[in-house]
């Protein structure tokens, strides 16, 4: 039993562990509760509440209202433009980007398809050619015009 209590220990208080992430967190939550809490407490009292507590200058209680919905409306517009750049960074269906990439590996050989008949090992890895998969796909099918 005592061999279970020291590993249990021997975890809690690892030599190569820092701490210091706990204490970051630990003041994180702390500032924001007490920055929330003084913000509630400017938002809701009179004004001779905080003039007794010796604060004679806080800005005007209209920004109560403004400083929460300027906040949403930079997280709502944020969305908005990480959207839009995305897609206009996005290339069109006829861009040959949006099939290979600078990275594609095709075979040495472009009649050379062995690499992908069915075999009991493992070929190199390549990149299919787009001609192949139309070709497995669409060869055969009886395709009604388009309208």
């Amino acid at each position: 039993m005592d061999r279970v209590a020291e590993t249990r220990s021997e975890l809690h208080h690892r030599p190569g562990r820092s701490r210091a992430p706990e204490f970051y967190g630990f003041v994180a939550w702390t500032t924001t509760t007490l920055t929330f809490v003084l913000y509630v407490l400017w938002a809701i009292l009179p004004e001779e509440y905080i003039e007794w507590f010796g604060i004679y200058w806080y800005p005007s209680r209209e920004w109560a209202i403004l400083l929460p919905a300027w906040s949403i409306m930079l997280v709502i517009t944020t969305y908005i433009v990480y959207s839009s750049l995305a897609i206009a960074a996005t290339p069109s269906f006829s861009d040959m980007s949006s099939i290979t990439d600078n990275y594609t590996v095709f075979p040495a050989s472009p009649d050379d398809h062995s690499p992908y008949l069915g075999t009991n090992s493992t070929p190199a890895l390549y990149d299919i050619p787009i001609g192949l998969v139309n070709r497995v796909l669409y060869d055969g099918l009886e395709l009604e015009p388009y309208e």
